[in-house]
């Protein structure tokens, strides 16, 4: 026997062995380590597409709820929505991604005190960065809506929901890393159903909050609002016991400070961020774009149809946490190919999921659009972007999939220049082409082929193994 294959031999055995020690430890990072991909994939994914359904569900009941209030109370509700969305995509999909990533590659390579000790790291970034942006939107919120376009009463109930959600922001980011600190170990359930059973005390607590029904005050549009901060505070402590009780493979200890260690979560967590604010952008300046060169009507039509790519994301995160999981702790173990092969058939699944929702939107887009308005013009805009951009999601999804995996990997750079790619082409391409032709069937088709370039570039840099250039081979044995 050679010199090399003797390598390879002691190599293998010695990858053998620490799997087995892992595994002696947790099972749970067995499972992730050696089950079966798909099987343990989807069992996974089932919780969260849940919670994901409930929290989007959640959203639309209270907007109509609101709607009740008057038409000041549904534009001022909209002014905040983004930002609300944008803290939700922040706290839980980038910066809790980068804590999941971080306590699985932990957990994979057999760290487990630094595993507890990022638990608590976790919390100190997520309390700095909730109360950051509360501080910014209580003390700046009236100008920042009013630069929005909010002016009388919609501006005012705009500000009045504003403050009660963003006084109580810290309690989301909280939650979400609490969440996402048990997600890193590769349970799913325990935060889906902490949020679950949330969001189903939350659905009937708005209205009586905001009608005040029974012995309830009538708050107006701020119960809504004060519902949300009572859901946030709830499941902030339910997952704090559930965390400290020692219940969870990786635990809160209090710990001396590292900078190592807030840079783990920080790499992936504050680079991710910047993929979420690059989603609500392209929306956000493609709804001006479009307003600008037909009108209110249009861009209330595209507004509404762009919600199902909203809805597209927290579908995706239901399949993406559990990616990030199992990446991060295969990569850990320094099981490179599993990684890998984990990667694309999350992508192929996240991929066959989106399309098929966008081939359905672009057959029948009229049973999106018109649960919203039944204006002509709402409706007209709306349908034609749903039948040029539509049948793209599924590139939407795939980008969005192999992203979460990249997450786990701690490898975001291809994913983030995919963003910017897509930002270029659908914003420039779409403001160039209503600049030379006037239709707005030309702007959805740029949007559509950014979608397209999104998913196609971050799939061929994983696929060609950007995920471990420069780095030392440290293959173990996966099944």
């Amino acid at each position: 026997m050679s010199v090399a294959a003797v390598d390879r031999s002691m190599n293998f055995n010695a990858g053998a062995k620490t799997i087995e020690e892992r595994a002696a430890i947790s099972p749970r990072t067995q499972r992730l380590l050696q089950g079966a991909i798909v099987p343990t994939l989807l069992l996974m994914a089932w919780p969260n597409v849940l919670v994901m359904f409930a929290q989007a569900a959640t959203g639309l009941i209270e907007t109509w709820f609101v709607a009740k209030l008057g038409t000041d109370a549904l534009a001022g509700m909209a002014l905040v929505f983004p930002g609300v969305m944008l803290m939700q995509m922040i706290s839980a999909g980038a910066m809790g991604g980068g804590i999941s990533s971080a306590i699985a590659r932990a957990l994979g390579a057999g760290r487990r005190d630094e595993a507890d000790a990022l638990v608590l790291h976790a919390l100190v970034i997520m309390i700095a960065f909730g109360a950051f942006f509360s501080a910014i939107m209580l003390a700046f919120g009236q100008p920042i809506y009013r630069a929005l376009g909010g002016e009388g009463g919609e501006l005012e109930a705009a500000i009045t929901y504003s403050n009660v959600v963003f006084a109580g922001n810290v309690l989301l980011w909280v939650m979400n890393g609490l969440a996402n600190a048990i997600r890193g170990t590769g349970n799913m359930l325990v935060p889906a159903t902490v949020i679950c059973v949330g969001v189903a005390i939350l659905v009937p607590l708005s209205p009586l909050l905001i009608f005040g029904i029974g012995p309830f005050p009538a708050l107006g549009i701020a119960g809504g609002g004060v519902a949300l901060v009572l859901f946030y505070a709830a499941g902030s402590a339910v997952l704090l016991w559930y965390v400290m009780s020692g219940r969870n493979v990786a635990r809160l200890r209090f710990s001396k400070p590292r900078r190592s260690l807030f840079r783990n979560i920080l790499s992936v967590g504050a680079t991710a961020s910047v993929t979420s604010v690059q989603t609500n952008v392209i929306i956000a300046l493609a709804t001006a774009l479009v307003a600008n060169a037909a009108g209110a009507g249009a861009a209330a039509g595209y507004g509404t149809a762009a919600r199902l790519e909203y809805l597209l994301v927290p579908i995706m995160f239901g399949l993406g946490a559990p990616l990030v999981a199992l990446v991060g702790t295969n990569i850990g173990a320094g099981q490179r190919e599993r990684a890998l092969r984990v990667a694309l058939i999350g992508g192929a699944i996240a991929f066959a999921i989106t399309e098929a929702i966008g081939i359905a939107a672009a057959v029948w887009p009229q049973l999106w659009i018109t649960q919203f308005s039944g204006d002509p013009g709402v409706i007209e805009t709306g349908t034609s972007y749903l039948r040029l951009v539509g049948p793209s999601y599924g590139f939407f999804g795939l980008g969005l999939a192999l992203y979460f995996a990249s997450q786990g990997a701690g490898r975001l750079f291809w994913p983030l220049t995919a963003g910017f790619v897509r930002m270029l082409v659908a914003i420039g391409g779409g403001w160039l082409a209503l600049w030379m032709t006037g239709s707005l069937s030309w702007a959805f088709a740029a949007l559509a082929l950014g979608l397209f370039l999104h998913g196609l570039i971050v799939f061929a840099a994983v696929l060609s193994g950007t995920w471990f250039a420069g780095s030392p081979a440290r293959e173990t044995t996966a099944p």
